[in-house]
């Protein structure tokens, strides 16, 4: 057989307080990979973090840079945290990734381990379907001075400290005043983001194809505050204009704490995260399976 990708990295979840995977899984799994992959004739790395903290050995091993110079595909075996985590590091090398269902949801990770080398084997030789997902680029400056860039899969949050009260937030877009909102905070989510933070407050679901970002308040003060769809060309700016202990976190992933007076800039990155499908994948079914949709019906 003659394999589409030949330079294959394997990503393992990392060790963390929601890690819901024994490390003696994910090594079962990754090491089972590892050979099935070189049997296939593929050349396979392993990312050096996953490499050491779930004790594997049996493969080279690169860092995401090496990863993004280095290879041609990744495969993820974790959750959608994973996923998101490598899918910003990876999406300026152009690198595509697999998602390998290993965790709890699983919106982005779509390939459970019962159908692993059934879905992986044809996808390895160029059957999938490609999903180029928007990603976001957030700045934070206290007055002339750039103190934090981030990128972001799913979104951007602006919120309140966990014992304060409301913040009061200015908000324009592309230089227009949109409102002053005294609300627990607020989210700039890409359509990707849509079915995370963004859609347990309220907003809408949003096809990852979509040109378009949503701006979403949590728990606002005036109800008359709804979501709203903007144009993914939009440059949105958030002023914090009162409340205590405020942070911007990036796909909650990254976290910077805010003064008063502080902007956080949001706009759609240069940078688009590449994701592989099994033929025949369709987001509707995804949405229908993981939110549970049409269940008791006929």
């Amino acid at each position: 057989m003659s394999l589409t990708f030949r330079h294959i990295a394997l990503i393992g979840k990392h060790h963390s307080a929601f890690n819901t995977a024994p490390p003696a899984q994910a090594r079962q799994v990754l090491t089972s990979l590892t050979q099935w992959l070189k049997q296939l004739g593929a050349q396979v790395y392993l990312e050096q973090d996953s490499a050491q903290q779930i004790g594997l050995d049996g493969a080279p091993t690169l860092d995401v840079q090496g990863i993004g110079t280095q290879c041609d595909l990744a495969l993820v075996v974790g959750g959608d945290g994973t996923m998101l985590g490598f899918g910003r590091q990876l999406a300026p090398h152009g690198v595509p990734l697999i998602g390998i269902n290993q965790g709890r949801l699983g919106f982005i990770t779509d390939i459970a381990l019962n159908q692993l080398e059934a879905k992986l084997e044809p996808m390895l030789n160029g059957e999938y379907e490609e999903d180029h997902r928007v990603m976001l680029h957030a700045q934070v400056w206290r007055g002339h001075e750039n103190v934090l860039q981030a990128q972001a899969l799913n979104d951007v949050v602006v919120n309140r400290g966990a014992t304060t009260g409301m913040v009061e937030l200015r908000v324009s877009v592309d230089g227009h005043f949109v409102a002053n909102q005294r609300a627990d905070g607020l989210i700039i989510a890409t359509p990707t983001g849509s079915t995370a933070y963004s859609l347990s407050a309220g907003g809408p679901l949003l096809q990852p194809s979509l040109g378009g970002l949503v701006m979403v308040p949590i728990a606002p003060h005036t109800l008359s505050n709804r979501p709203l769809v903007l144009a993914d060309s939009a440059e949105i700016v958030i002023e914090l204009v009162s409340g205590r202990d405020a942070s911007a976190n990036f796909d909650m992933q990254s976290l910077a704490s805010l003064l008063i007076g502080d902007q956080v800039k949001v706009r759609k990155s240069q940078h688009h995260a590449v994701f592989l499908h099994p033929r025949g994948w369709s987001y509707f079914d995804t949405l229908r399976q993981k939110l549970h949709w049409n269940e008791g019906g006929s």
